[in-house]
């Protein structure tokens, strides 16, 4: 995952002890959309932008037969370990023109838990965009600010779920791991986000959270049926 970053945060995300895999149930999920969406057509070219160590491509990979999944990721760890479970990985940026990719070359993208760890994500729209085909595929998923949980906990004066104040320890949130969050979304703010970096028929669902308690999981699953307060968005657009 990469936008320029400045040296303290490049150096967090070469760290192995960061997380870069997410849940399998999102990426399923996710897949089975751009599959239905695809349906019809084959060989497209589908990047997975911010891939990773490869886990939510090789998860996706079954569901999208027939198409070629790419890999593309800043961090060179995590291609390390991508390309044990991608047959194709290239290392890119985010900034304008890093995407080593010629424009309009790809059929869709899946942009999977990035754009939250995103000091410019603007730019890193446009730089999804440019390598989308028109009418291309846009499939991007990232923790909900609204999510169910948190809006007790905000009641309550907690610190939401998913929201991060430092990059050496948790502060005043439940959890025990750093992940790098810089931003996060709610359904509404993210449609307008998308729609404003130059994509269309954009439609939000939701998905469960791995990190939910055993015991909240059921309750976590139900509310994906209502987007704005699910655990992750999934929003599935086309490229103007």
């Amino acid at each position: 995952m990469s936008t320029g970053r400045p040296a303290g945060l490049r150096d967090f995300y070469e760290n192995p002890a960061v997380p870069v895999a997410s849940g399998d149930a999102r990426s399923s999920r996710q897949a089975r959309l751009l599959a239905a969406a695809l349906r019809g057509t084959t060989g497209a070219l589908v990047l997975d932008v911010g891939c990773g160590d490869g886990t939510a491509a090789a998860t996706a990979a079954p569901h999208l037969a027939g198409h070629r999944l790419v890999g593309v990721d800043w961090s060179q760890d995590a291609l390390r370990r991508a390309r044990t479970r991608v047959d194709h990985v290239v290392r890119g940026e985010f900034e304008q023109g890093g995407l080593p990719l010629a424009d309009g070359c790809a059929d869709a993208v899946l942009f999977s838990e990035v754009i939250e760890h995103l000091v410019d994500p603007d730019g890193a729209l446009d730089e999804l965009r440019r390598v989308l085909r028109p009418g291309g595929h846009l499939m991007l998923s990232t923790p909900n600010l609204a999510a169910w949980y948190n809006r007790g906990l905000l009641l309550a004066g907690v610190q939401p779920v998913f929201s991060e104040v430092s990059l050496r320890g948790i502060h005043g949130r439940p959890g025990s791991e750093v992940v790098g969050h810089l931003r996060l979304c709610t359904a509404r703010a993210l449609r307008s986000l998308l729609t404003a970096s130059g994509f269309t028929d954009v439609r939000i669902s939701g998905a469960p959270f791995h990190g939910v308690p055993r015991g909240l999981r059921l309750l976590d699953r139900a509310a994906c049926a209502v987007p704005s307060a699910a655990s992750i968005l999934l929003a599935h657009a086309r490229r103007r």
